[in-house]
């Protein structure tokens, strides 16, 4: 059985950081392309990072320069790690094998 369980978020304010943990279990890291994606409030769900089985990474043009994506292939976890956080990026955080959906950690952004 497959879970990839999500875990991180919060209220941080603007500027701040956090790091999202997504544990996998059922896959292996390792050998999936691993993304995150977020859904704010009206809108539709976006990718915002990805990092491949050979560990190249792409970034949504919003969060480059801000956001860092990467794996522990020993804990089998991917994290999220959100610098200079704005209110913008408020939103529910999933990650995503291609197949299955993590539970979502809610980041909201707010003074």
């Amino acid at each position: 059985q497959v879970q990839l369980v999500g875990s991180g978020g919060g209220l941080v304010q603007p500027g701040g950081s956090l790091r999202l943990s997504c544990a996998a279990s059922g896959i292996r890291v390792s050998i999936n392309v691993m993304r995150w994606y977020r859904q704010a409030p009206g809108k539709e769900r976006e990718l915002v990072a990805s990092i491949t089985r050979g560990g190249s990474t792409n970034y949504a043009d919003s969060v480059k320069g801000r956001f860092t994506i990467s794996r522990d292939n020993a804990k089998n976890t991917v994290y999220l790690q959100m610098n200079s956080l704005k209110p913008e990026d408020t939103a529910v955080y999933y990650c995503n094998n291609g197949d299955f959906w993590g539970q979502g950690t809610l980041v909201t952004v707010s003074s």
